[in-house]
């Protein structure tokens, strides 16, 4: 069954989707070297052209994350001032392996809208676990399943918002 994010990002959505689906994206907790999605670049940048994606650069964060771009999501979520900015930019640190700053960024959020959806969510218990996991050379299926529900969780919440913020 294809992800749904939101029905107004759908259509936009489904050449990335359809080429890399959620259950084979984000598969690494930390991105290490190039982004492995490298030939999706020219299909993210087009998407962004939309003006609903103008309009709403957390949602640029959020697919620049999506194809384990980080320096790329890295530059759109440190220009959002905000706290959905700031949550981008914590999961963005966390998967590049800056664990304190992801810490320093996720104490920045504090509370938002989004967290309050997932069940039993901790962003610092899960840059820990992601740590650990890291420490050992391994990426768990279920911090993998954990990413990508705070990943899906994150952009249908910006996908709501006017402006992502």
């Amino acid at each position: 069954m294809p992800v749904s994010i939101h029905e107004s990002l759908d259509p936009l959505l489904k050449p990335l989707l359809d080429a890399l689906p959620l259950d084979r994206a984000m598969t690494r907790l930390v991105v290490e070297g190039p982004s492995a999605h490298t030939q999706l670049t020219p299909t993210v940048e087009s998407i962004l052209h939309n003006t609903l994606f103008k309009s709403n650069p957390t949602l640029a964060a959020g697919l620049w994350l999506y194809v384990d771009e980080l320096d790329k999501s890295h530059v759109v979520s440190q220009s959002i001032d905000s706290t959905t900015g700031s949550y981008w930019h914590g999961i963005m640190h966390r998967r590049e392996g800056d664990f304190s700053n992801s810490h320093y960024w996720f104490r920045r959020v504090g509370s938002h809208p989004a967290m309050e959806r997932l069940a039993h969510y901790d962003p610092h218990a899960f840059i820990d676990q992601a740590e650990h996991a890291h420490r050992q050379n391994q990426s768990p299926e279920r911090l993998v399943t954990q990413q990508r529900e705070e990943w899906l969780n994150l952009m249908r919440w910006c996908a709501q918002q006017p402006d992502g913020r």
